[in-house]
């Protein structure tokens, strides 16, 4: 059982509070989507109700370890979460651009820090122990709280200093998990140990190498398996079709008709694409035809579903109770190749089913599509809700527990 922070005495203490504040920012350093931020706020606030001083680290994308770079700086973050937290007390940043980051002004400042002060300090992966999962790093980091508590589920697949390491300095009765950590791993847990049935799952995205792993686990737990996106051509390749220049693994084709066999020795229900927007290249100017799969040309590329692909996975979502989706069904990054991709978010959001959607470009494209408050459960982590699909421990939970 994974011990969250209620479970702690942490009144009137030092809390360290491993956060997932890696938002999306435009090139001016706005922050596009806030969610992570948000859903960090209640394990602070519970921290803040206790008159704790906090002390909040997180990552942001992946600068060059040893080296302050401005556009990786977490101050655009500190700005929200003063927008966002409206404490009473002070908040705090390490403006000092030290890519130390346990830098003499962070020291500086927590040393001046009361009951109900928070303190942010700049991006861990300034410093090259973090990804290092370096023991001298995590255990500097240390010193920054009596308590450690972990809510970046975002971050939990990964062996780094902030989530692994520094662990081991403290004991059962000083580290447990946040509030959102504790509802993403509950959350996963009980759909895939006892979903509602019909259960779908709809995965998308580009490779089949990267969801192996989860296909082969989900083929054993739902009824309907839908899959989309740049991995359907690979299975469509596997069944004798011609897809042109669309993106297929040729060394996973036959892992493709054993996953498509298990699906009908168990009785799943397996859908693909039946028809695809193709272009000649992968260019928003570039002309586009709506061809069955069978009639890939073989200089085009297919890039998104067609609209009787859309029909067919909306029919197949009508009487399920619980849906898991992850991955989109085209390059929907560009708009032209989006449209399968905001339709099924759509169609997701319409149903009466449960509705679980994993992070990263999941999330993103549900956003896009307007349709976040719709959905049942939102993930905040791509990356890790996957690894909890495929049924992989987390070294960042595993390390909470131990």
């Amino acid at each position: 059982m994974l011990q969250t922070i209620k479970d702690l005495a942490i009144d009137g203490k030092t809390v360290f509070i491993r956060c997932d504040f890696n938002v999306p920012m435009d090139e001016f350093g706005n922050i596009t989507d806030d969610r992570r931020i948000r859903a960090a706020l209640p394990t602070i606030r519970y921290c803040l109700d206790r008159e704790c001083k906090v002390v909040l680290a997180s990552h942001f994308e992946r600068p060059e370890a040893g080296k302050f770079d401005e556009k990786f700086s977490l101050y655009p973050v500190f700005k929200r979460l003063d927008t966002l937290l409206k404490i009473k007390n002070r908040l705090f940043f390490d403006d000092s651009k030290s890519p130390e980051v346990v830098s003499p002004r962070a020291k500086e400042l927590f040393a001046q820090m009361e009951g109900g002060d928070v303190l942010l300090l700049e991006n861990l992966r300034f410093n090259p122990g973090e990804t290092a999962d370096d023991p001298e790093f995590a255990k500097a980091l240390s010193r920054f709280g009596e308590f450690y508590v972990n809510d970046a589920f975002g971050a939990c697949h990964r062996k780094h200093a902030s989530i692994h390491a520094i662990t081991q300095y403290y004991d059962r009765e000083h580290k447990a998990a946040g509030f959102l950590l504790a509802k993403e791993v509950n959350f996963f847990a009980k759909v895939l140990e006892d979903p509602a049935r019909p259960f779908v799952a709809v995965v998308g995205g580009s490779k089949v190498s990267g969801k192996l792993q989860a296909l082969n686990r989900l083929i054993g737990k739902v009824d309907k398996l839908i899959v989309g996106g740049g991995m359907a051509f690979t299975f469509l390749k596997a069944q004798g079709y011609e897809v042109g220049r669309s993106l297929v693994e040729e060394d996973l084709i036959d892992e493709a008709r054993t996953i498509m066999y298990k699906a009908k020795k168990n009785g799943v229900k397996f859908y693909l694409p039946v028809d695809v927007v193709v272009a000649p290249e992968l260019n928003e100017n570039a002309p586009v035809k709506y061809l069955p799969t069978q009639e890939i040309p073989a200089e085009w590329m297919g890039l998104d579903i067609g609209p009787a692909s859309t029909r067919l996975f909306r029919e197949a979502l009508n009487d399920a109770h619980t849906i898991m989706w992850n991955g989109p069904m085209g390059v929907y990054e560009l708009e032209r190749f989006a449209k399968g991709s905001i339709k099924m978010s759509h169609y997701i959001a319409e149903s009466h089913a449960t509705t679980i959607v994993g992070g990263g470009d999941t999330a993103d494209v549900a956003a896009r599509a307007g349709d976040v408050d719709e959905m049942t459960f939102v993930s905040t982590g791509g990356g890790a809700s996957l690894k909890l699909i495929e049924g992989e421990e987390l070294p960042g939970i595993v390390a909470l527990q131990s």
